[in-house]
């Protein structure tokens, strides 16, 4: 990949017909010169999916991890009955493969599918950018906090029940104590954990690409991206149907940049890393 990004390597230029060259930073100087001719521009179109990349990375992260937080806490607690029923009908959503209901789920959001046919309305969930990524985002979260939910409720297990004993004897409200006890405990065992969803997020294919296949498309975007479009699923449509290998090279390098730059700065600032002995 990182030899192709250094070439000319293009539906134009495809072995055996027409051979490829080498072209130097060429290829990157496209990437970093902003213009603004009218055309579709590279370099904007990088720039404005690398922003929605990390904002979906973001908040499909978070938003899992804290919903999933509260289920499990909720299902947990005393007096709830009925607890593997509730887990049981949680899984299903993982347990089902996501080619499938995923795609189901884009039927259903379509202006002829089911919910528009549900509510006599006819919102265009697909074709409107905004809807359109608000939409993923909470299919996500249905995919993703039963995920979660397995996971954190392991790890409510093992917190020493004496710790809340304490906090009730000295006066701890719930919120306080989730904020001083469940929550230090969690983003301690689940700070590696945290960092790999979301370095995962960006590259999350399967979600964007079988709800929306990056649409809405629009002319302003360069390589026929589209608004929902992630830095993975461009590279995939302009290697696989524009034949663009040389750009999709770069952007490969680019994501792993991103990635690997936001992992080492993250990973030293988690209390997972910092405050080891405190956990001990």
């Amino acid at each position: 990949m990182i030899l192709v990004a250094f070439t000319n390597y293009d539906a134009a230029h495809n072995p055996p017909l027409n051979l490829f060259g080498w072209v130097g930073f060429d290829n990157f100087n496209q990437l970093f010169t902003w213009t603004n001719s009218g055309g579709a521009s590279f370099s904007m179109t990088f720039g404005q999916i690398l922003l929605w990349t990390l904002v979906w990375a973001f908040f499909a992260t978070f938003t899992n991890y804290f919903l999933g937080m509260g289920v499990a806490m909720l299902i947990n607690k005393k007096g709830i009955k009925l607890k593997k029923v509730w887990r049981t009908v949680l899984v299903f959503s993982i347990a089902i493969p996501q080619f499938i209901s995923i795609l189901f789920v884009s039927n259903m959001f379509k202006t002829d599918g089911i919910i528009n046919g549900l509510f006599g309305t006819h919102i265009d969930f697909w074709g409107d950018q905004w809807l359109a990524r608000i939409t993923v985002i909470i299919v996500n979260i249905w995919i993703g906090v039963p995920y979660l939910m397995l996971v954190v409720t392991g790890i409510l297990m093992n917190i020493p029940a004496d710790l809340y004993e304490s906090a009730n004897i000295d006066g701890a409200n719930a919120f306080q104590q989730y904020t001083k006890i469940t929550l230090p405990y969690m983003l301690f065992i689940t700070g590696p954990y945290l960092l790999t969803s979301f370095t995962g997020n960006m590259n999350n294919f399967n979600v964007i690409y079988l709800l929306t296949g990056g649409g809405p498309n629009v002319q302003e975007y360069f390589g026929n991206a589209g608004k929902t479009d992630l830095l993975i699923t461009w590279l995939f449509n302009l290697a696989v149907n524009d034949s663009n290998y040389k750009l999709a090279a770069v952007i490969g390098i680019m994501v792993f940049i991103v990635v690997a730059g936001l992992s080492l700065v993250v990973y030293n600032l988690i209390p997972s890393t910092r405050n080891e002995e405190g956990f001990q």
